[in-house]
C-alpha cells in the first residue's frame, strides 16, 4: 500500500490530488467548513502582533546602550542611562 504510493506515477498523483481538490468544493465551503480554526488562527496572530509591538516599544532600552560593558563601567552606566547618578 505503501510502495504504491511511493511508485505511482506524477500523473496518477496530480489526477489523485485533482479528485480531492474537486471533493473539497469552493472555497466558501472551505472556509465554513474551518471558521472556528481560521477564527483561531486569526486571532493568534492579532495577540502575537500585539505582544511583538509592546515587546519592541516597551523593551529595555537602558542596558542596550550599555551593552558590552562590564563590572563598574556597567554599573555607571546604568545609573546614567536611569537617571540615578547624580554629577556635583
Amino acid at each position: 500500500m505503501v510502495l504504491d504510493g511511493i511508485l505511482s506515477s506524477p500523473l496518477r498523483r496530480h489526477q489523485s490530488l485533482k479528485k480531492q481538490w474537486e471533493e473539497l468544493g469552493s472555497c466558501s465551503t472551505v472556509i465554513n467548513r474551518h471558521r472556528y480554526l481560521l477564527t483561531a488562527l486569526l486571532l493568534l496572530a492579532f495577540l502575537c502582533t500585539v505582544y511583538l509591538y509592546f515587546a519592541v516599544t516597551l523593551g529595555d532600552r537602558h542596558s542596550s546602550s550599555c551593552y558590552g560593558l562590564t563590572g563598574n563601567d556597567k554599573a555607571i552606566c546604568l545609573a546614567i542611562s536611569k537617571g540615578k547618578l547624580r554629577l556635583f
